[in-house]
Protein backbone atom coordinates (compact mmCIF):
# COMPACT_ATOMS: atom_id res chain seq x y z
CA UNK A 1 0.00 0.00 0.00
CA UNK A 2 1.13 3.55 -0.69
CA UNK A 3 1.00 6.23 2.02
CA UNK A 4 -2.04 7.66 0.22
CA UNK A 5 -3.83 4.31 0.57
CA UNK A 6 -2.92 4.01 4.24
CA UNK A 7 -4.10 7.56 4.93
CA UNK A 8 -7.55 7.22 3.40
CA UNK A 9 -9.04 9.54 4.43
CA UNK A 10 -6.08 11.68 5.54
CA UNK A 11 -8.41 13.98 7.47
CA UNK A 12 -12.10 14.50 8.06
CA UNK A 13 -14.68 17.08 9.04
CA UNK A 14 -17.26 15.91 11.54
CA UNK A 15 -20.36 18.01 10.90
CA UNK A 16 -23.30 18.50 13.24
CA UNK A 17 -26.84 17.71 12.15
CA UNK A 18 -27.67 21.34 12.87
CA UNK A 19 -25.25 24.22 13.40
CA UNK A 20 -25.62 25.99 16.75
CA UNK A 21 -23.23 28.88 16.17
CA UNK A 22 -20.26 30.27 14.24
CA UNK A 23 -17.63 28.06 15.89
CA UNK A 24 -15.38 25.39 14.37
CA UNK A 25 -12.90 23.21 16.26
CA UNK A 26 -9.69 22.00 14.64
CA UNK A 27 -7.27 19.25 15.77
CA UNK A 28 -4.33 19.28 13.34
CA UNK A 29 -1.80 17.37 15.45
CA UNK A 30 -3.75 14.39 16.85
CA UNK A 31 -3.24 12.13 13.82
CA UNK A 32 -1.90 8.67 14.62
CA UNK A 33 -1.86 6.79 11.31
CA UNK A 34 1.83 6.30 10.52
CA UNK A 35 2.59 5.18 6.94
CA UNK A 36 4.66 2.01 6.95
CA UNK A 37 7.25 3.44 4.55
CA UNK A 38 7.71 6.37 6.92
CA UNK A 39 8.19 4.07 9.91
CA UNK A 40 10.70 2.04 7.92
CA UNK A 41 12.68 5.18 7.04
CA UNK A 42 12.77 6.41 10.66
CA UNK A 43 15.54 5.57 13.07
CA UNK A 44 13.07 5.95 15.95
CA UNK A 45 10.46 3.53 17.23
CA UNK A 46 6.77 4.32 17.15
CA UNK A 47 6.56 5.21 20.84
CA UNK A 48 9.25 7.87 20.40
CA UNK A 49 7.63 9.27 17.26
CA UNK A 50 4.34 9.55 19.14
CA UNK A 51 5.88 12.06 21.54
CA UNK A 52 5.11 14.75 18.99
CA UNK A 53 1.40 13.86 18.83
CA UNK A 54 -1.32 15.88 20.47
CA UNK A 55 -2.65 12.52 21.59
CA UNK A 56 -6.45 12.16 21.87
CA UNK A 57 -7.14 15.88 21.43
CA UNK A 58 -9.55 15.10 18.60
CA UNK A 59 -11.43 12.73 20.90
CA UNK A 60 -11.44 15.31 23.70
CA UNK A 61 -13.15 17.77 21.36
CA UNK A 62 -15.42 15.29 19.57
CA UNK A 63 -18.38 15.98 21.86
CA UNK A 64 -18.77 19.49 20.43
CA UNK A 65 -20.20 18.01 17.23
CA UNK A 66 -23.38 16.82 18.95
CA UNK A 67 -23.68 20.32 20.45
CA UNK A 68 -23.79 21.86 16.96
CA UNK A 69 -20.18 22.69 16.07
CA UNK A 70 -18.01 21.08 13.38
CA UNK A 71 -14.68 19.46 14.17
CA UNK A 72 -11.86 18.97 11.66
CA UNK A 73 -9.11 16.51 12.48
CA UNK A 74 -6.01 15.11 10.80
CA UNK A 75 -5.34 11.37 10.66
CA UNK A 76 -1.71 11.73 9.54
CA UNK A 77 0.88 12.52 12.25
CA UNK A 78 2.50 15.92 12.53
CA UNK A 79 5.99 14.44 12.27
CA UNK A 80 5.05 13.22 8.77
CA UNK A 81 3.77 16.62 7.66
CA UNK A 82 2.84 19.53 9.92
CA UNK A 83 -0.10 21.66 8.78
CA UNK A 84 0.59 24.22 11.53
CA UNK A 85 3.58 25.54 9.58
CA UNK A 86 4.04 27.54 6.42
CA UNK A 87 3.60 25.25 3.40
CA UNK A 88 7.32 25.15 2.61
CA UNK A 89 9.28 25.57 5.85
CA UNK A 90 11.96 23.04 4.96
CA UNK A 91 15.46 22.30 6.21
CA UNK A 92 17.87 21.76 3.27
CA UNK A 93 20.08 19.57 5.47
CA UNK A 94 17.36 16.91 5.46
CA UNK A 95 16.98 16.37 1.76
CA UNK A 96 18.57 14.81 -1.28
CA UNK A 97 18.03 17.28 -4.09
CA UNK A 98 17.45 20.99 -4.34
CA UNK A 99 14.52 22.63 -2.60
CA UNK A 100 12.33 25.07 -4.53
CA UNK A 101 13.62 28.64 -4.48
CA UNK A 102 10.50 29.78 -2.59
CA UNK A 103 11.08 27.41 0.34
CA UNK A 104 11.60 29.11 3.69
CA UNK A 105 14.83 27.52 4.90
CA UNK A 106 15.70 30.05 7.61
CA UNK A 107 12.78 30.22 9.99
CA UNK A 108 13.22 29.60 13.70
CA UNK A 109 11.06 26.49 13.38
CA UNK A 110 13.29 25.10 10.63
CA UNK A 111 16.35 25.85 12.76
CA UNK A 112 14.78 23.87 15.60
CA UNK A 113 14.08 20.90 13.33
CA UNK A 114 10.32 21.47 13.35
CA UNK A 115 9.51 22.58 9.83
CA UNK A 116 6.65 21.45 7.61
CA UNK A 117 8.45 18.11 7.33
CA UNK A 118 10.04 17.68 10.74
CA UNK A 119 13.66 16.67 11.27
CA UNK A 120 13.27 15.90 15.00
CA UNK A 121 10.73 14.86 17.61
CA UNK A 122 10.72 15.08 21.39
CA UNK A 123 13.95 16.31 22.89
CA UNK A 124 15.58 17.01 19.51
CA UNK A 125 15.79 13.34 18.54
CA UNK A 126 16.58 12.97 14.83
CA UNK A 127 13.84 11.13 12.94
CA UNK A 128 15.90 9.95 9.97
CA UNK A 129 19.34 8.38 9.75
CA UNK A 130 19.79 9.54 6.16
CA UNK A 131 18.51 12.25 3.85
CA UNK A 132 15.07 11.90 2.29
CA UNK A 133 14.15 12.96 -1.21
CA UNK A 134 12.86 16.44 -1.97
CA UNK A 135 10.12 14.83 -4.08
CA UNK A 136 8.91 12.87 -1.02
CA UNK A 137 8.58 16.07 1.01
CA UNK A 138 6.85 17.96 -1.79
CA UNK A 139 4.42 15.08 -2.30
CA UNK A 140 3.43 15.18 1.36
CA UNK A 141 2.74 18.89 1.02
CA UNK A 142 0.72 18.53 -2.19
CA UNK A 143 -1.31 15.50 -1.12
CA UNK A 144 -1.89 16.29 2.57
CA UNK A 145 -0.96 19.82 3.63
CA UNK A 146 -2.68 21.74 0.83
CA UNK A 147 -5.93 19.72 0.80
CA UNK A 148 -6.14 20.05 4.57
CA UNK A 149 -5.95 23.82 4.42
CA UNK A 150 -8.33 24.08 1.48
CA UNK A 151 -10.90 22.15 3.48
CA UNK A 152 -10.36 24.04 6.74
CA UNK A 153 -10.59 27.37 4.95
CA UNK A 154 -13.79 26.26 3.24
CA UNK A 155 -15.45 25.25 6.52
CA UNK A 156 -14.31 28.44 8.25
CA UNK A 157 -15.44 30.84 5.54
CA UNK A 158 -18.77 29.02 5.12
CA UNK A 159 -19.49 29.69 8.79
CA UNK A 160 -18.60 33.33 8.21
CA UNK A 161 -21.04 33.52 5.30
CA UNK A 162 -23.80 31.83 7.27
CA UNK A 163 -23.41 33.81 10.52
CA UNK A 164 -21.58 36.97 9.48
CA UNK A 165 -18.48 35.96 11.49
CA UNK A 166 -16.66 32.80 12.56
CA UNK A 167 -14.41 31.58 15.38
CA UNK A 168 -11.75 28.89 14.92
CA UNK A 169 -10.65 27.00 18.03
CA UNK A 170 -7.30 25.39 17.19
CA UNK A 171 -6.81 22.55 19.68
CA UNK A 172 -3.43 21.24 20.82
CA UNK A 173 -1.79 19.62 23.81
CA UNK A 174 1.50 20.13 25.62
CA UNK A 175 3.66 17.85 27.76
CA UNK A 176 3.18 18.39 31.47
CA UNK A 177 6.92 18.84 31.99
CA UNK A 178 9.31 21.05 30.09
CA UNK A 179 12.72 19.91 28.91
CA UNK A 180 14.20 23.01 30.57
CA UNK A 181 14.85 22.64 34.30
CA UNK A 182 14.22 26.24 35.29
CA UNK A 183 10.73 26.60 33.85
CA UNK A 184 7.93 27.02 36.33
CA UNK A 185 5.12 24.42 36.38
CA UNK A 186 2.99 24.69 33.29
CA UNK A 187 -0.55 25.98 33.34
CA UNK A 188 -3.42 23.61 32.74
CA UNK A 189 -4.39 25.43 29.55
CA UNK A 190 -2.55 28.07 27.53
CA UNK A 191 -4.55 30.37 25.27
CA UNK A 192 -2.78 31.76 22.23
CA UNK A 193 -4.31 34.74 20.46
CA UNK A 194 -1.09 36.09 18.95
CA UNK A 195 -1.01 38.77 21.66
CA UNK A 196 -4.50 39.99 20.86
CA UNK A 197 -4.19 40.10 17.06
CA UNK A 198 -5.96 36.90 15.96
CA UNK A 199 -9.35 37.53 17.59
CA UNK A 200 -11.31 40.27 19.29
CA UNK A 201 -10.67 40.51 23.06
CA UNK A 202 -14.07 39.17 24.07
CA UNK A 203 -13.27 35.76 22.57
CA UNK A 204 -10.13 35.31 24.67
CA UNK A 205 -11.85 36.78 27.73
CA UNK A 206 -14.86 34.46 27.55
CA UNK A 207 -12.67 31.40 27.11
CA UNK A 208 -10.30 32.35 29.92
CA UNK A 209 -13.10 33.26 32.33
CA UNK A 210 -15.00 30.06 31.56
CA UNK A 211 -11.97 27.81 32.01
CA UNK A 212 -10.96 29.53 35.25
CA UNK A 213 -14.51 29.02 36.45
CA UNK A 214 -14.06 25.29 35.86
CA UNK A 215 -10.99 25.37 38.08
CA UNK A 216 -8.22 25.34 35.48
CA UNK A 217 -5.05 27.37 35.73
CA UNK A 218 -4.95 29.42 32.55
CA UNK A 219 -2.22 31.51 30.99
CA UNK A 220 -2.27 33.53 27.80
CA UNK A 221 0.37 33.54 25.05
CA UNK A 222 3.14 32.13 27.23
CA UNK A 223 4.75 29.84 26.34
CA UNK A 224 2.50 29.39 23.27
CA UNK A 225 1.07 32.40 21.43
CA UNK A 226 -0.44 30.44 18.56
CA UNK A 227 1.10 28.98 15.42
CA UNK A 228 0.64 29.31 11.69
CA UNK A 229 -3.07 28.45 11.77
CA UNK A 230 -3.94 30.96 14.49
CA UNK A 231 -1.89 33.67 12.79
CA UNK A 232 -3.15 33.13 9.25
CA UNK A 233 -6.79 32.28 9.87
CA UNK A 234 -7.47 34.96 12.45
CA UNK A 235 -8.42 38.27 10.81
CA UNK A 236 -10.79 40.12 13.15
CA UNK A 237 -11.17 43.05 10.73
CA UNK A 238 -13.17 40.80 8.39
CA UNK A 239 -14.98 38.83 11.09
CA UNK A 240 -12.65 35.82 11.24
CA UNK A 241 -11.34 34.99 14.70
CA UNK A 242 -8.84 32.30 15.70
CA UNK A 243 -7.43 31.21 19.03
CA UNK A 244 -5.19 28.31 20.05
CA UNK A 245 -5.87 26.06 23.06
CA UNK A 246 -2.90 24.13 24.48
CA UNK A 247 -4.13 21.55 26.99
CA UNK A 248 -1.76 20.05 29.54
CA UNK A 249 -1.64 16.32 28.79
CA UNK A 250 -1.49 15.37 32.46
CA UNK A 251 -5.10 16.56 32.75
CA UNK A 252 -6.48 13.76 30.60
CA UNK A 253 -3.90 11.08 29.74
CA UNK A 254 -1.11 8.86 30.98
CA UNK A 255 1.78 10.45 29.09
CA UNK A 256 4.05 7.45 29.47
CA UNK A 257 1.64 4.80 28.22
CA UNK A 258 -0.41 6.92 25.80
CA UNK A 259 -3.74 6.12 27.38
CA UNK A 260 -6.63 8.32 28.54
CA UNK A 261 -7.18 8.51 32.29
CA UNK A 262 -10.41 8.75 34.29
CA UNK A 263 -10.39 12.57 34.17
CA UNK A 264 -10.61 12.47 30.36
CA UNK A 265 -14.41 12.59 30.44
CA UNK A 266 -14.44 15.64 32.68
CA UNK A 267 -12.12 17.62 30.39
CA UNK A 268 -14.16 16.58 27.35
CA UNK A 269 -17.38 17.68 29.05
CA UNK A 270 -15.83 21.03 29.95
CA UNK A 271 -14.87 21.57 26.30
CA UNK A 272 -18.44 20.89 25.25
CA UNK A 273 -19.77 23.51 27.64
CA UNK A 274 -17.00 25.89 26.60
CA UNK A 275 -18.15 25.59 22.98
CA UNK A 276 -21.62 26.80 24.00
CA UNK A 277 -20.11 29.74 25.90
CA UNK A 278 -18.04 30.75 22.88
CA UNK A 279 -21.04 30.47 20.55
CA UNK A 280 -22.99 32.75 22.90
CA UNK A 281 -20.64 35.70 22.22
CA UNK A 282 -22.89 38.32 20.55
CA UNK A 283 -22.45 38.34 16.79
CA UNK A 284 -22.23 42.12 16.74
CA UNK A 285 -18.99 41.75 18.72
CA UNK A 286 -17.57 39.46 16.04
CA UNK A 287 -18.67 40.89 12.74
CA UNK A 288 -16.30 42.95 10.54
CA UNK A 289 -15.18 46.29 11.81
CA UNK A 290 -17.01 49.38 10.59
CA UNK A 291 -15.25 52.70 10.08
CA UNK A 292 -16.47 55.78 11.92
CA UNK A 293 -17.69 57.24 8.60
CA UNK A 294 -20.01 54.31 8.12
Amino acid sequence: MTPADELDPPFEVLEPAEYAGPVVFNSPHSGRLYPRAFLASSRLDLATLRRSEDSFVDELAAGVVARGYPLMRAHFPRCYVDVNREPYELDPRMFDGRLPSFANTRSMRVAGGLGTVARVVGDAQEIYDQRISVDDALQRIESLYKPYHRTLRKVFTQLQRDFGAAILIDCHSMPSASSTRDERPRADIVLGDRYGTSCVPIVSEVIEETLRGYGYQVSRNKPYAGGFITEHYGNPAVGLHAIQLEINRALYMDERHYQPIAAFRRVASDLEELADRIAAVPLEELRPYRSAAE
